[in-house]
């Protein structure tokens, strides 16, 4: 009926992640209290119809069994979590996933729930994503699925996964953004107070969060060299007089402990630094280049497109600043 809300499923199971299910149906909630209409209506079901105990030990109490869903829905979302596995091997859940996925204008998966999307057979021949500790077990298992680790989210017609945790949220403001309009969705971030939302094709791993420093005292060194001078000259060449060997032993040392040569290192250093930059001030792109070592605006750009494929005025437009503009 016209005006009606729209239906909404989130499917959980035995150890399932809270913040997985939290976290779309308060984004949803919100998006019905600020005058989103129609709104929606937000049902949260289990096989069993039963409590879903939730990896931190807290238990959701479902409203439905999978069974007792009939009719058309507008979203399916399946929850991710620890029992992803446990839950794609049950038939009987894979069958009524399935079922009601064929029911959904939008079927959309968080974290490791795009396990179960892929032991239906939804993901088949499609681009997913899933959160990077699990993506090259997800591309192992279901090899008829393109399994992308880098995006926040990635949707492949009305199939939408994302990589886990609090990139829920980022999917389900996208949502709330497709159905509502961009004001709707601005005012749902600013009442949760998170980002308006981040880009899906935004990598789910900073390069400076992705891993321990480097073991080795030279590779370690130039490094920190790096982060702390890159408006200045990071040749390699520089980079190798400074760490007192010689250009070959430099990129043999970052192949080794890094997987990459120096020049790259520098250049998605500075590219994720610009990224901070114009999150966090107002500095135009001529300056925030000059700061981060680029010699144009459009070098900045093409390295904005290599890195996180989306031109810096775009990066800056829906990023941090404009959740509370």
């Amino acid at each position: 009926m016209p005006g009606s809300p729209r239906r909404v499923l989130i499917v959980g199971y035995s150890n399932a992640e809270l913040l997985d299910i939290a976290g779309p149906s308060d984004v949803l909630d919100a998006a019905s209290k600020l005058g989103g209409k129609p709104g929606y209506e937000i049902m949260l079901a289990s096989v069993d119809g039963r409590g879903i105990r939730c990896e931190s030990g807290l238990t959701l109490q479902a409203q439905h069994r999978l069974d007792q869903i009939t009719g058309e829905l507008d979203t399916l979302i399946v929850a991710g979590g620890t029992g992803h596995e446990a839950a794609a091997a049950d038939a009987r859940f894979v069958t009524h996933v399935r079922r009601l996925a064929q029911q959904s204008r939008r079927v959309a998966s968080v974290c490791t729930g795009a396990t179960v999307l892929a032991a239906c057979g939804l993901l088949n021949g499609r681009r997913a994503t899933t959160h990077w500790r699990f993506a090259n077990r997800l591309a192992t298992n279901y090899p008829q699925v393109n399994v992308d680790p880098v995006p926040l989210y990635v949707r492949d017609g009305n199939v939408y996964t994302a990589a886990g945790v609090t990139s829920g949220i980022d999917l389900t403001l996208a949502f709330v953004e497709e159905d509502h309009g961009p004001s709707v969705a601005r005012e749902v971030a600013r009442m949760l107070v998170t980002y308006l939302q981040r880009p899906g094709n935004q990598a789910q791993v900073s390069m400076f969060l992705s891993g321990p420093p480097p073991e080795n005292r030279l590779v370690r060194d130039i490094t920190a060299y790096v982060a702390e001078h890159l408006a200045g000259d990071l040749g390699t060449a520089v980079l190798a007089e400074r760490a007192g060997i010689s250009t070959r032993q430099l990129t043999r040392l970052f192949d080794a402990h890094l997987s990459t040569t120096p020049s790259r290192y520098v250049r998605a250093a500075r590219t994720e630094n610009a990224a901070k930059l114009l999150c966090g001030t107002e500095l135009p792109l001529s300056s925030i280049a000059r700061r981060c070592g680029f010699g144009s605006t459009e070098t900045l750009r093409q390295a904005f497109l290599d890195h996180f494929d989306t031109p810096p005025s775009a990066y800056r437009r829906v990023h941090l600043r404009q959740a509370f503009g």
